[in-house]
């Protein structure tokens, strides 16, 4: 479609045009390529943009000399001949036609306004995409970087689970809360955006489906945040017996925002998926990265269920531990219907 309506451009509007913007991408690009290292690739594609902008300019330089030196006139002695073989011919008798009217001669454009037109109004277009990664970025009041949008499946039916018992919260409530502007700062790594954000309403497994248990993510380039909420009669200090059997390490008993609080370390799963073979089989499950978890109780009197935000990396590294409290005690107040 753009290049159909650059066609319909007159000639003396179209080519200044495309000179115009076949210099700036060239030129960028080779900036790019020589300057921020961007490859070969780069730098001979500003090349071909550079050298199609020569070969217009060679256009438009031969139709102005064109303009300037028009062909000739024919002879007089090519007219005579003409005028001979007027005479010689048998008169024949012409139909008289209506005198022509004369039509007021029609102005011709004028060829360098239609040009510094054309480059005055792009020049604008080409100094956009030149300074286009020199301009601030957007983000929030404190300067964070804005977060994800946070996806979630509208069309999707909402379990039972969460019909049947008061006060719980969804995927995509969770995601809201979670999805802060200054979670890259609380992170320790305030130069990352979101590159992620979405809300599950899940349910806990071997529950028969009957127990309620949002799900809600946010990924960065470093780490990745989640926070879950379960909506059963574990207590929290009932949890903390059963991290004596199981893999937990580095278990903190602690208090947060008044409600009994638990830090625990475990390894995630690493499933591998193999589509290509046809039989979708995958491989045996893995040990993954290391994760930390703080689990908070619904309330202070700690009457049964929590929330549980658990952070990892995939290079194995972990933020320190007042990092996950700090962004429990951000995003708790956040919850639109936590059970109190």
């Amino acid at each position: 479609m753009l290049g159909f309506l650059v066609r319909l451009l007159p000639f003396w509007v179209r080519e200044p045009l495309l000179i115009l913007v076949g210099t700036v991408f060239g030129v960028r690009i080779l900036y790019l390529a020589l300057v921020d290292d961007a490859g070969w690739v780069a730098a001979a594609i500003g090349a071909v943009f550079l050298l199609g902008t020569a070969l217009r300019v060679r256009v438009v330089v031969h139709a102005l000399r064109a303009r300037r030196h028009p062909a000739p006139a024919p002879s007089t002695d090519d007219a005579g001949d003409r005028a001979d073989a007027e005479v010689t011919a048998p008169a024949t008798p012409q139909p008289t036609a209506p005198p022509a009217v004369k039509r007021p001669a029609e102005k011709e454009p004028n060829a360098w306004g239609q040009a510094a037109l054309a480059i005055g109004l792009f020049a604008v277009i080409g100094a956009a995409f030149w300074f286009q990664d020199r301009l601030p970025t957007p983000g929030g009041d404190d300067g964070a970087p804005q977060a994800a949008t946070c996806r979630h499946d509208e069309d999707a039916k909402l379990p039972n689970a969460y019909r049947t018992t008061p006060g719980a919260v969804t995927g995509e409530d969770l995601c809201r809360a979670l999805n802060l502007p200054a979670l890259p700062n609380l992170l320790g790594t305030p130069t990352e955006t979101a590159t992620y954000a979405s809300g599950t309403d899940n349910t806990a497994p071997l529950t028969d489906q009957k127990v309620a248990q949002p799900e809600a993510r946010i990924e960065f380039d470093t780490y990745t945040v989640e926070l879950s909420a379960t909506y059963n009669k574990l207590t929290v200090d009932q949890y903390q017996g059963l991290t004596a059997y199981g893999n937990e390490t580095d278990v903190k008993k602690l208090t947060v925002l008044g409600r009994p609080a638990l830090l625990t370390s475990d390894h995630m799963m690493k499933i591998q998926i193999d589509v290509g073979s046809g039989g979708g089989s995958g491989g045996p499950v893995e040990q993954g990265p290391l994760a930390r978890t703080l689990t908070v109780a619904f309330d202070a009197q700690d009457r049964g269920g929590s929330y549980d935000f658990t952070v990892w990396s995939e290079s194995g590294a972990l933020p320190d531990d007042r990092a996950v409290i700090r962004i429990a005690e951000e995003v708790l107040p956040r919850i639109a219907h936590g059970t109190e």
